[in-house]
């Protein structure tokens, strides 16, 4: 990757203008996904195809051989991530979202599915920190603002 592309887009993420953030956004998800050349966006396209059509165990497989194959390819990671919290296997999504963020730190994707996994589970806490995390990348994501707000919600009412 391009670190000084990726520099220059995260600061546009933090643009008070829309139109800014929601280019760079996209470019960035772009840069992610062809992090591997054609092959891994093939499989990857192939896999989130068998996932609409149901076939969850076929994607999951060709997610995992990806994986194998190319350990360090943030974005399989993050597909399989997103496959598994479909399912409601938060607990593998959860462990795979921290994979990507090992991987890449600044995947804001991936903090908010870790946050969206902690959610799920009751550890509101947890969830909270996660979608700061990525708040801190993306500043204006409603999205993840209002979540927060929901986590401490409950937070607050259970104690977790």
């Amino acid at each position: 990757m391009d670190s000084l592309s990726i520099n220059s887009l995260l600061e546009e993420l933090k643009n008070p203008d829309a139109t800014v953030r929601d280019k760079a956004t996209r470019k960035i998800w772009r840069i992610w996904f062809q992090q591997k050349g054609i092959y891994g966006l093939e499989i990857i396209d192939r896999s989130q195809k068998l996932l609409d059509a149901g076939e969850i165990a076929e994607a999951e497989t060709a997610l995992t051989a990806l994986i194998k194959d190319q350990p360090d390819f943030a974005e399989a990671w993050n597909r399989r991530a997103f496959l598994y919290y479909s399912i409601g296997d938060y607990q593998k999504s959860l462990a795979d979202c921290q994979m990507v963020v090992q991987i890449n730190p600044i995947h804001f994707g991936a903090l908010h599915g870790m946050g969206l996994c902690y959610a799920a589970l009751g550890e509101y806490g947890e969830a909270i920190r996660a979608f700061k995390r990525a708040l801190e990348i993306q500043p204006y994501s409603l999205v993840n603002q209002k979540l927060i707000l929901e986590c401490t919600f409950r937070f607050s009412y259970d104690g977790r």
